[in-house]
């Protein structure tokens, strides 16, 4: 039931951002890792720790890949935090942001359409049945996923024509899928296209 239940999560990923002393929210911070065509970047809270010529933090909140942004504020002491080292290794106080998205995520989850007891029971054994596959019969695992994709992909375009049809509007959807217009749109579009 849990992994069901993170599932609705899933299209919300986040915790902690960062604003800086100006109030603007930085964009990614880029690693210069030498030669190469590919430079990683994060977006992680603990990057901006002003080193290595990166931007520094003044202030946490709640945030989300689907654009939801905490209204609460938390300010970093940096008279307290270590100039020197890693703002991953300080002892910041995170549970005022986190407890905050997960307020965001719990009312996005509350709602979102729910799943009939019926539905829920079923995939929670799936879930079961094809975690210990995993372990003990991969290859089984990964041919049932496989013929399950057939079957997402096929239900998911005759539900995806079926809402076209009944002309249901994309912010009604989204409400239900418990995600933005954007992420709904994507979804909607991946089925429409699959």
């Amino acid at each position: 039931m849990d992994r069901v239940l993170e599932a609705l999560g899933a299209a919300h990923e986040g915790s902690v951002g960062v604003l800086l002393a100006d109030g603007s929210e930085p964009g990614p911070v880029y690693f210069d890792v030498g030669s190469g065509s590919h430079m990683p970047s994060s977006s992680e809270w603990h990057c901006y720790d002003g080193r290595h010529g990166r931007p520094r933090a003044a202030l946490l909140r709640g945030g989300c890949s689907c654009g939801w942004r905490g209204a609460a504020e938390y300010p970093l002491d940096w008279t307290a935090l270590p100039g020197d080292q890693p703002l991953y290794e300080a002892d910041v106080d995170l549970s005022g942001p986190i407890a905050d998205y997960e307020a965001h995520v719990s009312l996005i989850r509350d709602a979102a359409v729910p799943l009939p007891a019926e539905l829920t029971g079923l995939l929670t054994d799936l879930v079961r049945v094809l975690d210990g596959l995993a372990v003990e019969e991969p290859l089984v695992a990964l041919k049932a996923l496989a013929d399950l994709r057939y079957v997402i992909a096929q239900t998911g375009q005759d539900a995806v024509y079926e809402l076209a049809a009944r002309e249901v509007p994309l912010k009604e959807v989204a409400s239900a899928l418990g995600t933005s217009e954007a992420a709904a749109r994507s979804y909607l579009n991946d089925y429409r296209h699959s």
